[in-house]
């Protein structure tokens, strides 16, 4: 199986927006569609597609950052989201993504590489350690309505 990885275009937003939606799925479609345009248009941001026989089976979303949580220095690159579709999980996609993702931060100066999920994430929790990510903090939100 070999995973071929590309940076998305234009051409790539309706393949794009449904593995957004993966990742996201209760986010309204208007919220997920709004900065698609800007983020390929960024010298600041990229997305990477991984593909299978021609096909888009996972993608990578990254950003330059000057900040990140745990990380001595900046900027940094940041993977704001990734997606493999489930049936092909667990099979080097997210790691190949990853790589991508990590080569393209290096190559814009970064040293450190962050990334972030939920606390009841478990599976993207282990991904992150799989891949060598090592947990930094823990975070909880606040609300109150006035």
């Amino acid at each position: 199986m070999e995973i071929v990885i590309r940076r998305a275009t234009l051409d790539d937003k309706a393949e794009w927006f449904n593995m957004r939606k993966g990742i996201w799925p209760d986010a309204p479609d208007e919220y997920l569609d709004f900065d698609m345009d800007d983020i390929l248009e960024s010298g600041n941001d990229a997305v990477f597609f991984a593909l299978l026989d021609g096909r888009p089976v996972g993608m990578i979303e990254t950003r330059i950052r000057e900040y990140g949580e745990g990380c001595e220095t900046s900027p940094i690159g940041y993977i704001e989201g990734w997606f493999v579709y489930p049936e092909l999980r667990g099979q080097g996609i997210a790691g190949t993504l990853t790589q991508a993702a990590e080569d393209w931060a290096r190559g814009k100066g970064c040293t450190e590489m962050a990334s972030d999920t939920w606390l009841d994430n478990e599976v993207s929790i282990r991904a992150h350690v799989k891949l060598g990510y090592y947990e930094v903090e823990r975070l909880v939100h606040f609300v109150k309505q006035l």
